[in-house]
């Protein structure tokens, strides 16, 4: 019978400390923190799980219910107009949440439907939890492939869900949990809590950016598969794409009719102004115009993966190769051209993004000047992350130190002609990210003036890391002076900035310290369990873990 174990707390701290708690914003100090503690707070929570196993079902909810789980919603941009919200989660309720996602996703994934083709799990995969071969990319070349083996006169339906995340029902996933672990129902009423408090109570929706959510929303829409499996239906989904595949137009119809019946059973509907009917000719030559097919040097850059192993026996022939790809491409004869389009392709200034750091310095400062101007950064602000992760990636490289003067001016004028960029939390976060490597009187300033008038304690928190990184006393003593208004989420990373200031940050632990075990107490608590607050310090007074 499916379980959870500690292995799967433990795979997820893993898998938080190889690839941050959120997809959509940078990597944080919390992070940094997981990456050290992982067997800890893994062990943390397993003790938290057992002790929830040994009480009954109703006291199960109850109890984290009755907790204070701290977790924001924050605005990210996505595409060249929209926003969504995303969620940043407490880094011990993470992995809680996520291990309990990763025993659910195991239990599930010999359950799935071949042609379901997102976030298959990898049942041995260490940090890595997904089969990567299973993509978005290969998801459209099967489509492709199977629609190019059809008859003539075949019609494929794009389309997509709604909203999808956003009206996914919390009791539907109890449900499903409990079909899969019908011997526990602690861990299906475990989630439907914690999912409560990510929604601000609301019964439905799921936290935007991390991995249990990716996992809930296969498990909800498994059963859907399986019934247009079971209609004879030719399918294909990633996520809440789907691809139909039909002989005419009749039976395309009825195909979609029968998704949408299935959809409605469960509160959803399909999203009208994304369904389109197609041609397989047509629909080959959409797909492959959209993956790059027809563009030598485009499909070669989007092919780049660039995610290699610094561990391996060739890791350094492995980067070399990979620079050497990236080195032969005409990347800024690309970049150019993607600023003649009305709407540039959001995946391939992406990756040009993500490959600043394989260029050499005169070519890097050429393409970051490019993507960082007044015109081309709002043209390009589809790709602000990464972007931003790729400015920050350069920042942080020996190799490229003499160009850091000219990137930091160019950061530096962004909040002049692009404020607007800057307004949504995500984007705000990946900035002040890149601004953490040198201190300026006008960073300073920025800096002071931006954890003034936020109201998010991510925000708050990534201002007070800056002056961490720039050893900025009279921040610190700005935050001491207020430590009993911080939330306990500042007070950590204050606590954790404490050890840059000699003896003004001893003297003021010293202080503070004895009240720490109930300030930052979770509710979990039990004797002979290190505490959380606990294994926190532990890792602030290792000079080791800090940058």
């Amino acid at each position: 019978m499916p379980e959870v174990t500690r292995d799967h707390f433990l795979r997820a701290a893993a898998d938080i400390s190889a690839h941050g708690d959120n997809d959509t914003l940078p990597f944080d100090i919390d992070t940094q923190f997981t990456s050290y503690k992982q067997f800890e707070l893994a062990s943390l929570a397993f003790a938290f799980f057992e002790q929830l196993q040994n009480d009954n079902e109703q006291n199960s909810a109850r109890k984290i219910s009755a907790l204070s789980v701290f977790s924001e919603r924050l605005l990210a941009p996505t595409g060249p107009t929209g926003f969504r919200v995303v969620t940043k989660i407490h880094p011990f309720w993470n992995i809680y949440f996520n291990g309990l996602g990763i025993a659910i996703a195991e239990a599930l994934e010999s359950n799935r439907d071949g042609r379901a083709h997102s976030y298959r799990l990898l049942l041995n995969g260490g940090n890595e939890l997904f089969d990567r071969t299973s993509s978005w990319k290969v998801f459209r070349e099967k489509t492709v492939t199977d629609a190019n083996a059809s008859s003539d006169g075949t019609i494929i339906v794009q389309t997509d869900i709604s909203s999808f995340y956003e009206h996914i029902s919390h009791h539907h996933i109890e449900n499903l949990i409990d079909d899969l672990f019908p011997d526990n129902g602690r861990i299906g009423n475990q989630v439907n809590a914690l999912l409560s408090k990510f929604s601000s109570g609301r019964s439905f929706g799921l936290p935007v950016g991390g991995q249990c959510s990716r996992i809930l929303a296969e498990l909800f829409l498994n059963l859907v598969d399986h019934r247009m499996t079971g209609a004879r239906i030719r399918w294909h989904r990633y996520v809440d794409d789907y691809v139909l595949i039909a002989s005419s137009h009749a039976d395309a119809y009825k195909a979609l009719a029968f998704l949408s019946h299935t959809l409605a059973d469960y509160g959803l509907t399909l999203n009208k102004t994304k369904t389109v009917m197609l041609t397989a000719k047509h629909y080959s030559d959409y797909v492959t115009a959209q993956l790059g097919g027809n563009d030598d040097e485009a499909g070669k850059l989007r092919e780049i993966d660039l995610r290699f192993d610094p561990y391996s026996d060739t890791s350094v022939e492995d980067y070399e190769s990979l620079k050497q790809t990236v080195e032969s491409l005409q990347v800024h004869r690309l970049l150019n051209r993607e600023l003649e389009k009305a709407i540039p392709d959001t995946f391939l200034v992406t990756q040009i993004g993500r490959t600043l750091r394989l260029q050499e310095p005169n070519i890097a400062i050429q393409l970051a000047s490019a993507l960082l101007s007044q015109g081309n950064l709002h043209a390009f602000r589809a790709s602000w992350s990464a972007i931003m992760r790729g400015i920050a990636n350069l920042r942080s490289s020996e190799e490229h130190s003499n160009i850091f003067a000219e990137l930091d001016q160019l950061l530096d004028l962004i909040p002049e002609h692009s404020a607007h960029l800057l307004q949504a939390e995500a984007g705000l976060l990946h900035y002040l990210r890149t601004l953490r490597f040198a201190r300026t009187t006008q960073r300073t300033a920025f800096a002071h003036n931006v954890y003034s008038n936020t109201r998010s304690d991510t925000v708050r928190r990534s201002c007070i890391d800056c002056w961490r990184q720039w050893k900025d006393r009279d921040a610190f003593t700005f935050l001491r002076n207020r430590w009993n208004e911080l939330s306990a989420e500042c007070q950590r990373i204050v606590w954790l900035s404490a050890s840059v200031f000699g003896d003004q940050g001893d003297g003021f632990k010293r202080q503070i310290k004895p009240s720490l075990g109930q300030s930052w107490r979770l509710g979990i608590e039990c004797q002979g369990v290190t505490s959380y607050a606990t294994i926190y310090q532990e890792w602030c007074d290792d000079a080791q873990s800090c940058e």
